[in-house]
């Protein structure tokens, strides 16, 4: 069975890499990957596949200049090719105003984030996994399709100011969208974690998608507008992981941010959310255990970037904390949204008329000075009415910005890891709640089921 790097055998590899860089300032990342997927559709299997490899990178600075080699070869010879080339393509390199000298030892956060249940995780339990779901659908009469994916990585980062950092990590997901037979209603529900006995079971994944298919059927239209929302964890989370890349503070005081105050200045201090919006990274999170370092190995630490809708944070890469006179914060390390105790039934009992979403998709930046995205619902749009789902609604576009919806906070539910990717693959780390929202904007009706 294939497995990654040790801490000790990444540390090995990269020492015998900054052996054959001769710039007095070099730079070297090792990515050890063991991966492997199922994929099914029409309720059979469709496709699996295994994936090993580790990704060495090579980087030098001289002054102002600097150059990357990346090679998937391990031994001393190709080493001293890579570093060869290396030495010729940083004379080449034009000058960077902006590099900065390399890091120096830091200390990181513990995250235990390797699970032994995620890493040795079989074709055939990977395959008894999507045989519950697609059991479940064709007992049903639906037709099921779906991914399953785990990763098992090591990545090292090693340079010639002493510097080293090594982190292993495990992750799973798998997710199911269930058709009808006349391909008129569609469900989707998927799950995520380090831990592959903590995400939802496959039985509970296929129940939910099956209701949803079920209920999504012969979808009947309503007018767009603006409308109470109970938008559901994965709705949430494909929006909100948006914050992270506008939390630029060099952006905010060049003016070209959602955080630019008019006349100049940031909004950091200013309220920008409903007061019971809570945003903050951590990478020792339970639920989230991502990597404790950024790709050059600047550590990262728990940080709060919205605190009861406040603007507490932004973030600074080594540059421009360094103009700025202050210590750099990089912005990292999953992303967690405090919630409440109720469930999405709970929420969308409070609600006298509205939509339950269950995602999104197709989603596109509109305006980043106002963090506005469109897209479309889907596998599962409903109407609410006195508190109780009534009847499906045909897929809407949305026309929203991530900051205005989350100042029209109407009610927040359980916090879960959710998957925040649209293919419903492996993506970022986030936990989130389900969201009431108010005057939520759709703009126009889909045909699209």
């Amino acid at each position: 069975m294939a497995t990654i790097l040790t801490e000790r055998e990444a540390q090995a590899l990269c020492n015998r890499a900054l052996r054959h860089i001769t710039a007095d300032s070099a730079q070297v990342d090792v990515l050890s990957r063991v991966g492997a997927n199922t994929r099914f559709a029409v309720n059979e299997v469709s496709s699996g596949g295994d994936v090993t490899d580790v990704v060495v990178t090579l980087s030098a600075q001289v002054g102002r200049q600097s150059a990357s080699v990346t090679l998937n070869q391990r031994d001393d010879r190709a080493l001293a090719e890579a570093g060869r080339k290396l030495e010729a393509l940083v004379q080449l390199a034009p000058e960077d105003p902006e590099l900065m000298s390399l890091l120096e030892p830091q200390t990181y956060v513990s995250v235990d984030a390797f699970f032994e249940r995620s890493a040795e995780l079989s074709a055939v339990a990977r395959a008894e996994a999507v045989g519950t779901i697609i059991g479940q659908a064709r007992e049903a009469g639906l037709i099921a399709a779906g991914f399953l994916a785990h990763d098992t990585t090591a990545r090292a980062v090693a340079n010639s100011a002493g510097l080293f950092a090594y982190h292993r990590s495990t992750v799973a997901s798998l997710s199911t969208t269930v058709r009808t037979a006349d391909g008129t209603g569609s469900g989707w529900a998927g799950t995520t974690h380090n831990d592959w006995d903590r995400i939802a079971t496959p039985a509970a994944l296929a129940a939910r998608a099956i209701q949803k298919a079920e209920g999504s059927a012969a979808a009947m239209p309503v007018e767009p507008g603006k409308f109470t929302v109970v938008l559901e964890p994965t709705a949430v989370a494909s929006l909100v992981t948006r914050m992270p890349a506008a939390l630029d503070a060099r952006a905010a005081d060049e003016g070209r941010s959602p955080f630019a105050r008019a006349g100049g200045g940031t909004t950091v201090g200013e309220q920008i959310a409903d007061s019971r919006v809570t945003l903050r990274s951590d990478p020792s999170h339970p639920d989230i255990l991502e990597q404790p370092f950024t790709d050059e190995g600047l550590a990262l630490s728990p940080t709060v970037w919205v605190e009861r809708g406040i603007l507490r944070n932004l973030g600074y890469d080594r540059y421009w904390a360094a103009q700025r006179g202050r210590a750099p914060l990089p912005v990292g390390g999953g992303l967690v949204m405090e919630g409440g105790s109720a469930s999405v039934d709970e929420l969308v009992s409070s609600v006298e008329r509205g939509l339950l979403v269950t995602r999104f998709w197709y989603i596109r930046p509109v305006n980043p000075r106002t963090l506005t995205y469109t897209g479309l619902t889907r596998d599962g749009t409903f109407l609410i009415e006195n508190g109780r789902v009534t009847r499906a609604v045909k897929n809407l576009r949305f026309n929203e910005s991530v900051l205005g919806m989350l100042s029209r906070v109407e009610a927040l539910g359980t916090v879960e890891r959710a998957i925040a990717s649209e293919s419903g693959g492996l993506g970022p780390a986030v936990v989130v709640p389900p969201l009431v929202i108010r005057d939520f904007t759709f703009t126009a009706v889909s045909d699209a089921v």
